[in-house]
C-alpha cells in the first residue's frame, strides 16, 4: 500500500474483528441511511422520485379498474399530496402481524398487494417498497384512506420510538383512527420531505406537469389534475387524453416536420411462460436526422430502454428489410441499411404492460425480462409487415431514406477514420486551441466551455491550472438540431471540443474514454449567453447523452452583480447572482453600498472571474439533468427546430426567462 492510500485509514483496528462489529438496522433505517439506493439520489430528481413512487400506486389502482381519477396537489407549507379515488388502502387488522394494512404499507418494506397478481395484473409500483421508502425519507406523513363509509387517518413522523428506544423514521405517532363518514373510496397521502435528507427540497412545477401529461396520454380516458398553492393564487390544471398514444405523438411531433401525416399505431398481447403481457406501438418519421423513442413499462419511463425497446428494434428492422427485397428498393446484390439508418427521424413510443416486470434497480430504468423482448420483436414483426403491406407508397419513401442514411453513415465512418489518423498523426494538436490542466484525473479535471476570447483569456489566467481545462468558445456554434450529421462532424470547434472530451458521438459514445467529470458551459448571463448554452446542450444532448444522463454536465453561473463599499479599514466586496438576490446582498454590505452591473464576463478581471465563477469552494454550479426524456427532447426541438408557431407560443408564455 502507499503512504497517500493509507489516509483516512488510521483508526482501523485490525486485529480486532467479532460479531460485535456488526451492525443491523431496524425498520425503515436502511432507506435513511442510504436513500440513493432506492430513489437514485438526494436531489431533485430523487425528490420528485417520491412523488412518483406515490402516484405510481394511485396509477396502479386506475389502471387495474379501480378508479379513474388521481390529483398531485403542492402545499404552501412545501407538502404534497396524492389522491385517488380507488379501493383505498387497506384498513383491516392483519392476523398474523396485529397492525392495520395502512401501518403495514407505510412502514415496512415488501409490503404490499402486487406480488401474487390477484389484486393488480400490471404494476408500476413493482417492490411493494415505494410508500414505505417515501415515509422514510419524511419528516412526518398523514395517510387517510376512504372505505366502507368511513374515513381512516394515521400519522407517521421522524420521532422517538418507544420500542426501539431511538428515535426512527416513519414511526406511527397515532394508531388508525376513523375520524369521520363519507360516500366516497380511495386514499390520501401527504409526506413533507425531509431537508436533512434532500439537498433540494423545492419541487419544479414544469417536471410534474410533464410527467402527468404523459400519464395522460398512456391512459386515455383518466383524468389527472395537479393543482399548485404554494402561491397566492393557486394554480388548477386537469389532464384527459380521448386518442392515447395518437395525441402524444402529435405532442411530441409538435416542432417538427412530418413525413406522413398518419402515425403507425398497433397493439397487441400474449402470454409468455406465464406473464401476461400488451405491448403498444405508435411511431412517425419525420425530416430530422436523429431517432427519439419514448419507452414505458407500466406506465413508468424506461430512460435507460431494455428488453421491450431491443423487441421492438429487432421486429420493426427485420420487417423492414424483408419488404426493401420484396419491393425492390434493395437488390439482390447491395447492401442493407441497418436499424440505425431505418430509425434515422423516427418518433417512437414503445409501451408494455407486464404482469411481473423484473426492473434493474428500485428506480425502474431498464427492462430485464426475455419474455418481452420475444413479445415486442413477434408483435413488430407481424404488425410492421402488415403496415408496409397496406402503405407500399410511404413504405418505400421510409426504405429510401433508410437507403440514404446508410449512405451517409458509410462517409462519416470515412470522416471519423481520416480524423483519427490526424490526430494519431499529430496533425490536430489541441495546443493553442484550448488550456489543458495538467492533472490527468477524470474524477477530478474540468472542462470548461468560455463565451468569448477576452473571457476565455481572462479564464486562462483565473484557473487552477492543475484540474482546469479552458476552451473559449468562439461565439455561437452551429444549430446541431438542424444540420445533419456529416455537416456536424466537419465543424472545426466541436472537432476539438470532441478531441479533448475524448468519448466520441452517438454509437461510438464510450463512457471510460471521458476525460472530464466535469464539463461546465460558462456564458454571459444576457440572451446572447442563454443562446451559447443551449446551442451546446444541444449538441451534446443529441450527440453525447450520456454525459447529462451521467450528470457531468454543468452551468456556471456568473454574477449578475457586485455590490462593494470602501471604508477606511477594508474594501467590502459581495456578489449577487440575481436580482433577487440583490437587496439583501446590499443589505449585508451595508450603507454607501455600490453596485455593479455585469453585462458579461468579459468586464471581469482574473480575480474577480476566480472568485466568483471558478473557484470551487465559492462557485454556483447548475447541473444539468434529463428529468424528463421526453419533455428534453420535446424542449430542444421546440428552441432549436424549424416550426416557429410552437416557439412563438413557448416564448410568449415564458417571455421572463
Amino acid at each position: 500500500m502507499r503512504k497517500d492510500e493509507n489516509i483516512g485509514m488510521e483508526n482501523i483496528n485490525y486485529s480486532s474483528y467479532d460479531v460485535t462489529d456488526l451492525t443491523s438496522l431496524e425498520k425503515l433505517e436502511p432507506v435513511r441511511i442510504r436513500p440513493g439506493m432506492y430513489i437514485g439520489s438526494t436531489g431533485s430528481k430523487g425528490l420528485h422520485h417520491c412523488i412518483w413512487e406515490i402516484l405510481d400506486n394511485a396509477i396502479d389502482e386506475i389502471t387495474n379498474g379501480f378508479g379513474d381519477r388521481a390529483s398531485v396537489i403542492l402545499n404552501k407549507d412545501k407538502s404534497v399530496t396524492i389522491i385517488d379515488n380507488g379501493r383505498g388502502v387497506p384498513t383491516g387488522i392483519h392476523p398474523v402481524k396485529k397492525k392495520s394494512g395502512v401501518e403495514m404499507v407505510y412502514t415496512e418494506l415488501h409490503t404490499g398487494g402486487k406480488f401474487d397478481n390477484k389484486n393488480y395484473k400490471t404494476s408500476g409500483g413493482l417492490h411493494g417498497v415505494g410508500a414505505a421508502v417515501v415515509n422514510a425519507l419524511s419528516k412526518w406523513m398523514e395517510v387517510e384512506v376512504h372505505q366502507n363509509g368511513k374515513i381512516y387517518r394515521q400519522r407517521f413522523e421522524y420521532a422517538y420510538d418507544k420500542q426501539l428506544k431511538k428515535v426512527m423514521p416513519g414511526t406511527p405517532v397515532t394508531k388508525l383512527e376513523q375520524v369521520g363518514e363519507t360516500n366516497e373510496t380511495g386514499t390520501r397521502v401527504t409526506f413533507m420531505p425531509d431537508n436533512d435528507v434532500f439537498t433540494t427540497t423545492e419541487f419544479k412545477y414544469e417536471i410534474i406537469d410533464e410527467r402527468l401529461q404523459e400519464l395522460a396520454f398512456q391512459n386515455k380516458g383518466i383524468t389527472l389534475i395537479f393543482i399548485d398553492r404554494r402561491k397566492d393564487e393557486p394554480i388548477t390544471k386537469e389532464y384527459y387524453s380521448q386518442r392515447g398514444l395518437l395525441d402524444f405523438i402529435d405532442y411530441l411531433n409538435e416542432s417538427k416536420t412530418v413525413l406522413h401525416p398518419e402515425p403507425i399505431l398497433f397493439d397487441g398481447q400474449k402470454e409468455i411462460n406465464g406473464l401476461s403481457m400488451y405491448g403498444e406501438v405508435c411511431i412517425q418519421f419525420t425530416d430530422s436526422t436523429t431517432e427519439y423513442i419514448a419507452s414505458y413499462v407500466n406506465n413508468i419511463p424506461t430512460t435507460e430502454a431494455g428488453t421491450h425497446e431491443a423487441g421492438f428494434k429487432t421486429g420493426m428492422t427485420r420487417a423492414f428489410k424483408e419488404w426493401a427485397r420484396k419491393l425492390n428498393v434493395i437488390k439482390e446484390k447491395d447492401k442493407e441499411f441497418e436499424g440505425d439508418d431505418l430509425r434515422e427521424g423516427m418518433t417512437a413510443i414503445v409501451r408494455i404492460k407486464i404482469s411481473n416486470p423484473m426492473f434493474e434497480g428500485q428506480t425502474k430504468t431498464k427492462l430485464g425480462n426475455n419474455e418481452a423482448y420475444t413479445m415486442m420483436n413477434e408483435l413488430c414483426y407481424i404488425k410492421f409487415s402488415q403496415w408496409i403491406e397496406d402503405n407500399k407508397d410511404t413504405a418505400v419513401n421510409i426504405m429510401n431514406n433508410a437507403v440514404d442514411a446508410a449512405a451517409r453513415r458509410e462517409k462519416i465512418k470515412k470522416i471519423s477514420d481520416a480524423e483519427k489518423k490526424k490526430i494519431g498523426k499529430g496533425t490536430a494538436p489541441l495546443a493553442g486551441k484550448i488550456a489543458v490542466c495538467t492533472i490527468k484525473n477524470p474524477e477530478i479535471d474540468e472542462f470548461i466551455i468560455v463565451e468569448g476570447d477576452s473571457a476565455g483569456g481572462s479564464a486562462k489566467q483565473a484557473r487552477d491550472r492543475r484540474f482546469q481545462t479552458i476552451m473559449p468558445s468562439k461565439g455561437k456554434i452551429m444549430n446541431t438540431e438542424k444540420q445533419k450529421l456529416e455537416n456536424v462532424l466537419a465543424s472545426e470547434e466541436l472537432k476539438i471540443f470532441n478531441t479533448a472530451v475524448g468519448t466520441g458521438v452517438l454509437d461510438n459514445y464510450s463512457e471510460k474514454d471521458l476525460k472530464y467529470h466535469k464539463i461546465i458551459i460558462m456564458s454571459d448571463a444576457d440572451v446572447d449567453g442563454y443562446h451559447i448554452r443551449t446551442l451546446w446542450m444541444t449538441y451534446i444532448y443529441r450527440y453525447m447523452r450520456s454525459i447529462i444522463s451521467n450528470g457531468h454536465l454543468f452551468i456556471a453561473l456568473p454574477p449578475l452583480y457586485k455590490v462593494y463599499k470602501e471604508t477606511k479599514k477594508e474594501l467590502i466586496e459581495k456578489y449577487a447572482y440575481s436580482d433577487d438576490d440583490l437587496e439583501s446582498v446590499k443589505k449585508e454590505v451595508g450603507k454607501g453600498a455600490l453596485i455593479q452591473r455585469y453585462k458579461g464576463l468579459g468586464e471581469m478581471n482574473p480575480e474577480q472571474l476566480w472568485e466568483t465563477t471558478l473557484n470551487p469552494s465559492t462557485r454556483t454550479l447548475q447541473q444539468v439533468t434529463i428529468e424528463d426524456a421526453a419533455k428534453a427532447e420535446k424542449m430542444i426541438s421546440l428552441l432549436m427546430g424549424d416550426v416557429v408557431e410552437p416557439r412563438k407560443n413557448y416564448m410568449y408564455r415564458y417571455a421572463e426567462f
